[in-house]
């Protein structure tokens, strides 16, 4: 492999350089290198805190982590959220742990009991006239706000001073979610494991779809057969020879399905077509129980009951029955255009760790950072979402926390087979014979594209 030179790239150590066809494995491994991500990039970056339904009510909070950064998320009014640097100025005190509400919208330190209001004004200082010779006042205690952005019902924040505009940062794909009512979906369920892998190994899992027929052969049976099977003397053609990848400027990224999905009423079997793209779908909810839900699948069978017009398919006529069903509940949907539509089945990557996952109305989401400053450690996080119509009760997004990715009560069948890979890389790539790694040019663009960006940052 050629290395990528610039003018800061020898201050990377060699084990550390983004290649024209790959990345080094120290990018992976080296404490080093953890610590300079969170001194450069995590630092300066738009990373996704928390989604709406986190806080839902006034007075709520969560505190969303990364390395020594700690910010407390607060819903202030049914309008207006704040995030604050996480600790008290009277001894740096953390303010708020994990999920809660203040009560009375009131943020009570407890040690010393200082109070604030929601909106980060100090309210009382304790023996006031004891501080600075009685020269300090509550407005020198205000609370400290970190930049942040509501954005398409994440609360997304920057604890750089002068970070970068989100406006310019979140450019490239703004209306690609957008176009996915990605603001409206809300919770199903939301799991949250730490797993044994470097942050980067699990998030490179999710940016392609080259994995699946060796990973999920249930979900890709003739490339299956074909890699696992005994003639492997022909060619074969596999599901990711129909996507499309793109890697977009700030390290952004997707993919789509292609023409020739499930969503699309594609099948091999046109003399069963309906019954083989149901069980194909139904794949996906006894596998994930996200992006295709049960009743998506009920509305595909239904169609055995009726006639599909010569000028429809079977994809076209679940798209009308989705929207129609929508329609009748009061649920919002992604814009009716086949340009959103070719979105289903597909991923949106957001820089540095966001993937969002849409089908049929519905959406999974990953978040991926790391756990503490192990390079051998990431907290891994799964959303099930979707829309509610207009009468529905809408949970509030509560994590469950899990502690075995083997267990399938914990995690169905396709986070598990992902998971079985996610520790082996982390393994291999310690191993002393792993100096580098390679990327497909194509199919693992947007892993290159992550690479870039990842060192522009860390060079700056």
């Amino acid at each position: 492999m050629k290395e990528v030179q610039s003018e800061s790239s020898q201050e990377f150590k060699d084990s550390w350089l983004t290649l024209d066809h790959g990345v080094r494995s120290g990018r992976y491994t080296d404490p080093e290198f953890t610590a300079l991500e969170h001194e450069k990039m995590w630092r300066n970056a738009w990373q996704s805190a928390a989604r709406l339904d986190e806080i839902p009510n006034v007075g709520d909070y969560t505190v969303y982590e990364i390395g020594h950064e700690s910010a407390l998320v607060v819903r202030v009014d049914d309008e207006t959220i704040k995030a604050y640097h996480n600790f008290c100025p009277h001894r740096g005190t953390a303010l708020g742990e994990g999920t809660g509400n203040f009560e009375k919208s009131r943020i009570i330190c407890p040690f010393h009991g200082w109070r604030w209001d929601t909106a980060g004004s100090c309210q009382f200082i304790m023996e006031q006239n004891q501080f600075r010779d009685g020269q300090l006042a509550k407005s020198d205690a205000n609370l400290k706000e970190i930049h942040h952005q509501v954005f398409a019902g994440f609360i997304f924040v920057n604890f750089s001073r002068t970070p970068e505009p989100f406006e310019v940062f979140i450019a490239p794909v703004k209306q690609l979610i957008e176009d996915l009512a990605i603001e409206h979906m809300r919770p199903i369920w939301w799991k949250r494991v730490v797993a044994p892998a470097n942050w980067k190994v699990a998030l490179e899992a999710f940016l392609e779809g080259y994995h699946v027929p060796a990973t999920h052969p249930q979900l890709e049976k003739p490339g299956a057969d074909f890699l696992y099977g005994d003639d492997v003397s022909g060619s074969q053609h596999f599901a990711h020879h129909d996507h499309l990848y793109e890697a977009f400027d700030n390290g952004h990224g997707r993919f789509l399905g292609g023409e020739k999905t499930p969503m699309a009423g594609h099948t091999t079997n046109p003399e069963s077509a309906i019954d083989a793209m149901a069980d194909r779908l139904n794949l996906l909810v006894e596998g994930m129980d996200a992006m295709i839900l049960k009743e998506d699948v009920a509305l595909v069978r239904s169609f055995k009951d009726k006639e599909i017009p010569e000028d429809s398919s079977i994809g076209k006529e679940y798209v009308k029955g989705l929207y129609a069903n929508a329609a009748v509940e009061g649920r919002p949907m992604p814009k009716l255009e086949k340009s959103v539509l070719d979105q289903w089945g597909g991923e949106v990557f957001v820089y540095p760790n966001l993937l969002i996952l849409p089908q049929a109305g519905n959406c999974m989401m990953y978040r991926i950072r790391p756990n503490g400053f192990d390079p051998d450690s990431c907290i891994f996080e799964i959303y099930s979402t979707k829309t509610y119509g207009e009468n529905a009760e809408v949970p509030k997004a509560v994590v469950k926390e899990m502690d075995d990715v083997t267990d399938p009560e914990q995690f169905l069948q396709i986070p598990r087979q992902d998971f079985g890979n996610i520790p082996r890389m982390q393994k291999g790539l310690h191993t002393s014979g792993c100096k580098q790694i390679w990327f497909a040019n194509y199919y693992e663009k947007i892993l290159l594209n992550f690479h870039q960006q990842l060192d522009r940052d860390l060079q700056r």
